[in-house]
């Protein structure tokens, strides 16, 4: 059977470029995919699936019915939002949208997600299940997989599959990892509130500049003396506004950054940890001090037995030296680890670096896919969906 999805996405191959080519040249930002989301649909109306429109806001849910013989939902996660960033590759199809590009792949996701519709629908009855396809919105802003939730796209759901574009992995492979795969990341936002005074008299003021200085370089120190270093943490703080005239005392100064890390245990308490931290330094100097942690996603951490799948597939359908073990996590975000909250589930890395030319990296105005890669994914999203039903992953 596996031999038998590879012939077919392989028929399929110039009907995908195509698929992939449209969406890139037709890019649309977070929460605004309403031509994306209408494309999406006409083609899976075109497979004989029905369609259920503005799940998750701007997203789709469309179920492709097995035999019924097992009971188990399974469910395959793309998304489809695209970058605020004008494009700059020359490709013929460039997105005709200015400022705006698909330069994280998510034309790739789709594209791939509506080919492994299209062969599974001609697989029919063969399936022992049904498969659930969740179109998605807004990853980018780390919005979209919760308003999927909430709209109750992962109701019943068993399993669930998903992948990402890697452009340091060659098209021709596939990236696994067992474990983390990516790292959580949530916000922070501190206002640090002194009292204002002269420059020429910083003994009569409390200098909001002066305190924020210490909770920065006092968090970054803390790092790496109280935080287990098997468990990494990356606190970055991105901007610092405070101040009205360089010769008066700042009284108030706001930070904001991002905070990254892999275990659970990690995620749960650096909340308090920082707060902690930054109470302690305003307390001795005598300010105030507002702490706003927002979260956005966990880590995504894959399952043994679903990435054993994927693995396995690969292995079966290309060869062996198809499969490229990922030895590290990233500390990049993915809101499919939303998902995981409700099913287990497992991403791989599809990777669509080119071996003849330069590669950019995600985000890059010049990202951009060696097409070979969508074969690849279709096979391993199909083939990995099939062969859930012949293992015993409950």
């Amino acid at each position: 059977m596996l031999a038998k999805i590879k012939a077919i996405a392989e028929k399929l191959s110039p009907r995908l470029i195509d698929i992939r080519r449209h969406i890139h040249a037709h890019p649309e930002l977070s929460g605004n995919e309403h031509q994306t989301a209408a494309y999406i649909a006409g083609v899976l109306s075109s497979c004989g699936l029905h369609v259920q429109e503005s799940v998750g806001r701007t997203g789709l849910l469309a179920e492709l019915p097995g035999s019924g013989q097992d009971k188990r939902l399974l469910a395959v996660r793309a998304d489809m939002d695209a970058l605020p960033i004008e494009e700059h590759t020359g490709l013929a199809f460039s997105s005709r949208q200015q400022g705006i590009m698909h330069a994280c792949g998510h034309d790739v996701h789709t594209t791939v997600g509506l080919g492994t519709v299209m062969v599974l629908a001609e697989l029919g009855l063969q399936l022992p299940g049904t498969v659930r396809f969740l179109f998605q919105p807004a990853e980018e802003i780390a919005q979209g997989a919760k308003w999927m939730v909430t709209d109750g796209a992962m109701a019943g759901v068993d399993s669930i599959f998903g992948l990402h574009v890697f452009p340091s992995i060659p098209a021709g492979k596939v990236g696994i990892r067992y474990g983390a795969l990516t790292a959580a990341a949530d916000d922070i936002e501190i206002t640090i509130t002194g009292e204002s005074g002269h420059g020429a008299r910083p003994h009569e003021a409390i200098d909001a500049i002066w305190i924020a200085s210490q909770v920065v370089t006092t968090l970054q120190q803390a790092i790496s003396r109280t935080q287990n270093p098997l468990h990494p943490v990356v606190l970055t703080f991105g901007t610092i506004k405070g101040g009205r005239a360089s010769n008066v005392i700042a009284d108030q100064v706001t930070l904001t950054g991002t905070v990254r890390c892999l275990h659970r245990s990690t995620y749960k308490d650096i909340p308090g940890w920082i707060e902690g931290l930054v109470a302690d330094i305003c307390r001795t100097h005598g300010a105030k001090y507002h702490f706003k942690y927002k979260r956005l996603v966990p880590s995504v951490q894959n399952d043994d037995r679903l990435t054993q799948i994927v693995q396995s597939v690969v292995e079966e359908s290309f060869g062996k030296h198809a499969v490229q073990n990922l030895r590290e996590p990233s500390l990049g975000a993915e809101d499919f680890s939303v998902y995981l909250d409700h099913a287990p589930g497992t991403m791989f890395r599809l990777g669509v670096g080119f071996t003849d030319r330069e590669n950019y990296p995600l985000h890059h105005p010049k990202f951009d896919v060696d097409e070979q890669c969508l074969l690849m994914g279709v096979t391993t999203m199909a083939a990995s969906v099939y062969q859930y039903w012949q293992s015993d992953v409950s």
